[in-house]
């Protein structure tokens, strides 16, 4: 999930963090399969395969679940996974892109359609809002790394498009074909990031309402329970007095 609302604040939602364990660590499982088969199963020569690794390690997977998944890409017979993306609104109208790797997508279409439907969104067709944002890299960093300050030179030298200094976190916004590069110039200069991946970037946000944010979120819950979604983005901006009341 990825939007406005001092994203971290949402962790309260996650109260079952350790329950989901598992099913985190079967997402990356799978993004880690999918980008070895596409490429070198080596990461230093494939770079989706680096950063879904690194993702990996900063959730603290285990090195044997990544090298299994690595090793499942040139297994025969293993699971044929298809790169699925849907589009559609939630609550307040809200735009909403759904990542997914899936072996079926008539399932996925379906879960997916059943969750926009029962939270207040609507699901439309290709293209219905991704318009509406930018395909980038996203690098980020924990605010202990550094200050605003720190982080936008290191960001500037690195040779990223934007850096956006929260209170919980630092993120650096690059070209979606300079992404591997920046953050390898970064984790010179920073340290290994927090995550670096692919992300869509909304050209504007819409603020969200207390009402509308709470069925919001329990679309977005949804959504990434979910075993086939990878990712969630949306342009909701919900403000730390509204996400203070839901808590």
């Amino acid at each position: 999930m990825a939007g406005h609302s001092k994203f971290k604040n949402i962790q309260h939602r996650k109260g079952a963090q350790d329950k989901k364990r598992s099913a985190m660590f079967s997402k990356l499982s799978r993004e880690i399969t999918v980008a070895a088969k596409m490429g070198m199963p080596d990461p230093d020569m494939n770079p989706r395969l680096r950063l879904a690794v690194n993702a990996a390690k900063a959730q603290s997977m285990p090195k044997d679940n990544i090298q299994r998944a690595i090793d499942k890409a040139a297994a025969a017979g293993g699971e044929d996974y298809e790169e699925v993306r849907y589009e559609g609104y939630g609550p307040g109208g809200v735009a909403v892109i759904v990542e997914a790797l899936t072996d079926n997508r008539n399932r996925t279409a379906t879960n997916v359609r059943t969750a926009f439907s029962k939270n207040g969104g609507n699901l439309g067709a290709s293209g219905a809002v991704s318009h509406g944002f930018d395909r980038m890299g996203l690098i980020t960093y924990p605010s202990k790394v550094g200050d605003a300050d720190t982080i936008f030179e290191a960001a500037l030298e690195a040779g990223a498009d934007d850096v956006e200094s929260g209170e919980d976190e630092h993120s650096i916004w690059t070209a979606m074909d300079a992404l591997h590069e920046v953050a390898k110039a970064l984790e010179g200069s920073l340290g290994e990031a927090e995550s670096a991946k692919l992300a869509w970037k909304p050209h504007a946000e819409v603020e969200v309402d207390e009402a509308n944010a709470a069925t919001l979120i329990k679309l977005i819950d949804a959504l990434e329970d979910d075993d086939d979604v990878q990712t969630v983005w949306g342009n909701y901006d919900i403000s730390d007095e509204v996400m203070a009341k839901l808590g």
